[in-house]
């Protein structure tokens, strides 16, 4: 079982980071990256090349961060793999150890470095998902052909509170908990108004009880970034009050600034009823995580038998 399911199956509160794997061969650049978030955070997220730029794959990152003892998040994208490499992926990660996997979309190849290549999406992530969940719980493949161990993995899945319309952001995370989702985790949080209403429409449909919720948070570097995610990122809710905070501190101080907004962020999280942990994505910033566990009172981690 891994360190993630173990943590919330005991009911304190998980924390997950994400590492962005190099754009090269290098495995040490996983392991600086490991090493400046071991014990700081249950688990971490490998990207599977995100912003669909050509990185090292995230299979290999995962197997990297689990030869160093830690419990790694395997991002899987169905852009890039048809139903078969999916599937053969799924067994080759339970395989070498990986516990923990993220059933994703990923990022339309038109924003990569890769514009010409063909997007697979040979099944949605919603398909993915269940196709996951069919290996593991009734060890068959899709087609019904059965497998002679099942992958033992806890299946993820990410959602959106701030993409419109609200009501169908719901509807869509109730798919996913249909589908096999054991846990959720959200678009970075800036607008608490905004995430709390979504949060409360997944309590009174029984959401928060059949899956685990940990709401994503970024640590903002610049009243730049805050501005740009504020307009120009797909996805994002950041409220003007926020880009009017980091404005109003010299630049010097802006990136304090912004992990004393990401730590309120994670404290007020904390007291919503049905999230469960944080998954914080400090972009090329993970020296920062350690930082923002420790202010935000999340330190030490759990010891679990």
């Amino acid at each position: 079982m891994s360190r993630l399911r173990k943590v919330l199956d005991s009911g304190e509160f998980a924390v997950t980071a994400e590492c962005g794997p190099p754009k090269g061969a290098d495995p040490d650049a996983v392991l600086r990256k490991a090493e400046l978030l071991k014990d700081k955070v249950d688990s971490i997220n490998v990207t599977d090349n995100q912003t669909a730029i050509v990185r090292m794959s995230s299979l290999a990152a995962c197997s990297l961060l689990k030869s160093a003892g830690l419990d790694p998040v395997l991002q899987m994208v169905v852009r890039d793999r048809n139903r078969i490499a999916l599937q053969s992926d799924i067994l080759g990660a339970s395989a070498i150890g990986i516990r923990n996997v993220l059933c994703l979309s990923g990022d339309h190849q038109v924003f990569g470095n890769q514009p010409q290549s063909i997007g697979v999406f040979d099944l949605d992530s919603i398909q993915f998902l269940q196709v996951v969940k069919g290996m593991r719980d009734e060890a068959v493949i899709l087609g019904g052909e059965r497998l002679e161990t099942p992958p033992d993995l806890f299946i993820g899945a990410a959602a959106n509170p701030f993409a419109d319309p609200l009501s169908f952001r719901v509807v869509r995370l109730a798919k996913k908990a249909a589908a096999g989702a054991d846990f959720i985790q959200t678009q970075c949080i800036y607008n608490l108004e905004r995430f709390g209403t979504w949060l409360k429409m997944a309590r009174d449909r029984g959401l928060t009880e059949k899956v685990y919720i940990l709401g994503g948070v970024t640590p903002l570097k610049s009243a730049g970034m805050a501005k740009y995610m504020k307009n120009r990122v797909a996805g994002m809710d950041v409220p003007d009050e926020v880009v009017k905070r980091m404005e109003g501190v010299p630049e010097g101080k802006q990136r304090e600034e912004g992990i004393r907004i990401c730590v309120e962020t994670i404290q007020a999280l904390k007291e919503m009823p049905g999230v469960k942990g944080v998954h914080i994505m400090a972009i090329e910033w993970e020296e920062a995580v350690g930082e923002i566990v420790d202010q935000a009172g999340l330190l030490p981690r759990p010891t679990l038998e």
